[in-house]
C-alpha cells in the first residue's frame, strides 16, 4: 500500500541553510536536491556536524531554510505560517526521536493516542483511535504494557511505544532521528526490525537519520552527507525486501 502514487512523498531543491556566527557564516547544508517516492525506505548518514539532523528539521518543517524548498506530497511548505505547518505535520508526519518524548504522566496506551486526540477533529479522519493505538500496541509487542507509565517500562519498550504513536494517524511519511541512538544492540535490532514492518505494512515513506550504518542497511536507499553536501546517493541492494 501506497499512498499518492502519483507524486513524490518529498521533494528537496537547492536547499541551504546558513547560520550566523558574529562575523562569519556557517554553512550546514549546501544545495541539497533529492526525491523521495511513497513508501520508500531512505536512510540518511553521516558524520557529527554533516547536516542530516538539520536536514530532518527542515523536512518536518521545523526550521526554515535559508534558500531553496521542501515539498511535501506537492505543498512546498519553506515560507508556510507556522499554525499551516502543525496542521499539515499533524496530518501528513509521524515522528520517531532518539530520546522518546513519551509523556511520563500517561499510560502507553495514552501516549499513542495523543496525536489521534489532538488531530482526529481537524483531520477528518473516521478511524477508531482507541482499537487502532491497542492493534499498533499489540504489534510491537507491548499489548499487555497498555496501562504501565513510562517509568515503567523499559528504554526498548518506551521507544515502541514512541513507534506506535508515530504511526497512529495512518500518516504518509515517518521521521526519525536516530531511533535505536539510546538502546542497546538488542533493543535497537528490535526497534529497526519494527520499523521496517511498519514502514511494509502501513505502506509509510520512511526517512530515518542515522550515523550507523548497521541501521542504514535496513533502508532500501541510502544517501550520504558530508560537510552539508550530498557524498552518494544509491540503492541499498542488501536491503530485506
Amino acid at each position: 500500500m501506497a499512498h499518492d502514487g502519483d507524486r513524490p512523498s518529498l521533494e528537496v531543491r537547492q536547499l541551504t541553510r546558513n547560520v550566523s556566527m558574529g562575523a562569519r557564516t556557517l554553512e550546514i547544508l549546501r544545495g541539497i536536491s533529492f526525491t523521495v517516492e511513497p513508501g520508500e525506505f531512505v536512510a540518511i548518514m553521516g558524520a557529527s556536524g554533516s547536516g542530516k539532523s538539520t536536514l530532518l528539521g527542515l523536512l518536518a518543517g521545523l526550521d526554515t531554510p535559508t534558500s531553496g524548498d521542501v515539498v511535501v506530497q506537492g505543498t512546498n511548505i519553506s515560507a508556510m505560517q507556522e499554525d499551516k505547518l502543525a496542521q499539515l505535520r499533524g496530518s501528513l508526519i509521524g515522528f520517531v526521536f532518539q530520546s522518546y518524548q513519551l509523556i511520563p504522566t500517561l499510560t502507553a496506551l495514552e501516549n499513542v493516542l495523543l496525536p489521534y486526540e489532538l488531530n482526529a477533529s481537524a483531520s477528518g479522519k473516521a478511524t477508531n483511535g482507541l482499537a487502532r493505538a491497542r492493534a499498533l500496541l499489540q504489534s510491537v509487542g507491548l499489548g499487555e504494557r497498555a496501562e504501565h507509565y513510562p517509568v515503567q517500562l523499559s528504554g526498548g519498550e518506551q521507544q515502541r511505544v514512541a513507534l506506535a504513536r508515530a504511526f497512529i494517524m495512518r500518516p504518509p511519511i515517518v521521521l526519525a532521528d536516530e531511533p535505536t541512538g539510546n538502546l542497546d544492540s538488542v533493543n535497537g535490532a528490535h526497534v529497526l526490525q519494527l520499523l521496517t514492518e511498519l514502514n511494509h505494512s502501513e505502506g509509510t515513506t520512511l526517512v530515518l537519520v542515522t550515523h550507523d550504518a548497521a541501521v542504514a542497511s535496513h533502508a532500501s536507499r541510502i544517501i550520504t552527507l558530508r560537510d552539508g553536501s550530498i557524498l552518494s546517493d544509491s540503492k541499498n541492494p542488501q536491503a530485506a525486501e
